[in-house]
């Protein structure tokens, strides 16, 4: 074993102990049935991380039928989520498991494939995308690594399970699965032969679905540093292939993850990220169409585009007040965040940033029912009046208390009295 490779056993802590993990065991191997843990939370206990998994994949040489009465015979909830592929989602406690069938493919289109079921690990391992993600251990944590994934995952290199093309054009999504496991996992440089069949087959993308593509985007962008991917990314052409023609400002989305941090929490702003300054909205509702995106996420981006208030980072309070209380809290801060980070040399947006997280918004000290009080009938005017008193209001840093405000008021119901009879 190479230096610095992790062993080959799981720690005995975290998930891997748990009643709930416990439970799930027994039941599969009721009666001498086999079972492994498989995939990501393999790879990431590996990597130190066996109290933060959430996600826990499972395969075993029973079919679904099998899966599932052993399940009731335990006590636990089985759902049938994906039984043409093999897969029954397992209720233990508060965990959910997916348990799957070994299985290898029969066919594949790029988009979807034809599976057989299969009682040979290696051949269940060998249909999976990276080899980081083909390792597999057993309930008391042996692990078992056919293809190498240890000393890939150690040695920050992302690679393939066998022949790169081959297996993206297995699944076209694989592609984009290369470069967010390069965002996360790897160090330096992609390996020349994943970068070359990933470029080869970029024009493919646009045979998947939008959802998959943004799925995968949001998620590569969460890295705490994508941007030397999304970089080589934008060089081979995978980002005009999967947003739309370019150009791209790669620039803002090194410096922005280093402003904030948290990519899980932000992902639809380094997506905004991307958009030069001054790119038309149009170009925004492209990206937010072909992505499926919400229409909260396609909302972000799309008033990132305005101008930053007041000049952006060097804002005054007052200024940062009075836009957040015309655009929102958020959309103030993703324009301050993407303002520092397109300035040459950074700006410190960290003063602005404060006063953003610290202000509470005050409400109008005066409602409908003070206009109705004045004589008025409920309608349009009402809300005319109040908008025209909460303009006043906004405009003097939200100062004026509910005497000076009812005094605005009077003013301008004088201005314009109620119509008789009304």
């Amino acid at each position: 074993m190479s230096a610095g490779v992790a062993p080959d056993r799981l720690p005995a802590e975290g998930w891997l102990v748990e009643p709930d993990t416990i439970r799930l065991v027994e039941a599969l191997r009721a009666g001498g049935g086999a079972m492994r843990f498989v995939g990501g939370c393999v790879r990431d206990t590996i990597r130190g991380g066996a109290h933060d998994i959430e996600d826990i994949d499972v395969a075993t040489p029973d079919p679904p039928d099998v899966v599932m009465r052993r399940l009731a015979a335990a006590g636990l909830r089985g759902l049938p989520t994906g039984i043409a592929h093999g897969t029954v989602t397992a209720l233990s406690g508060a965990r959910r498991f997916e348990v799957t069938t070994l299985r290898h493919d029969v066919e594949t289109d790029g988009r979807h494939a034809r599976v057989a079921f299969t009682d040979d690990w290696r051949e269940d391992a060998a249909r999976r995308d990276f080899t980081m993600n083909a390792m597999s251990a057993d309930p008391d944590g042996l692990v078992h690594d056919y293809f190498g994934g240890r000393e890939d995952l150690a040695a920050g290199c992302v690679r393939f399970v066998g022949d790169p093309a081959a297996r993206i054009a297995e699944d076209r999504l694989r592609l984009l699965r290369f470069w967010r496991f390069h965002a996360r996992f790897g160090r330096g440089a992609p390996r020349a032969e994943e970068r070359a069949a990933c470029r080869a087959a970029a024009p493919g993308l646009s045979l998947l679905s939008g959802e998959r593509v943004r799925d995968e985007m949001l998620k590569l962008l969460a890295a705490a540093d994508p941007a030397p991917s999304v970089a080589d990314m934008a060089q081979d052409g995978i980002l005009a292939a999967a947003l739309g023609a370019g150009p791209f400002d790669v620039g803002a989305i090194a410096q922005l993850a280093r402003l904030e941090p948290d990519g899980r929490a932000h992902a639809a702003l380094r997506l905004a990220a991307l958009l030069p300054a001054g790119s038309p909205r149009a170009r925004a509702l492209e990206i937010a169409r072909r992505l499926r995106l919400s229409s909260a996420q396609r909302d972000r981006i799309l008033a990132t585009l305005a101008p930053a208030p007041g000049g952006g980072t060097g804002a005054s309070p007052r200024a940062l007040r009075l836009a957040i209380h015309r655009d929102g809290a958020q959309a103030v801060r993703d324009r301050v965040l993407l303002a520092a980070a397109r300035a040459n040399p950074v700006a410190d947006a960290s003063a602005a940033l404060a006063t953003i997280a610290a202000w509470e918004h005050p409400r109008l000290p005066v409602a409908g029912e003070d206009v109705l009080a004045l004589g008025y009938a409920a309608g349009r005017e009402v809300g005319r009046l109040l908008g025209a008193v909460e303009e006043w209001w906004a405009a003097r840093d939200f100062a004026p208390d509910r005497a000076a405000c009812l005094a605005e008021l009077r003013r301008l119901t004088a201005m314009s009295p109620p119509a008789a009879g009304s």
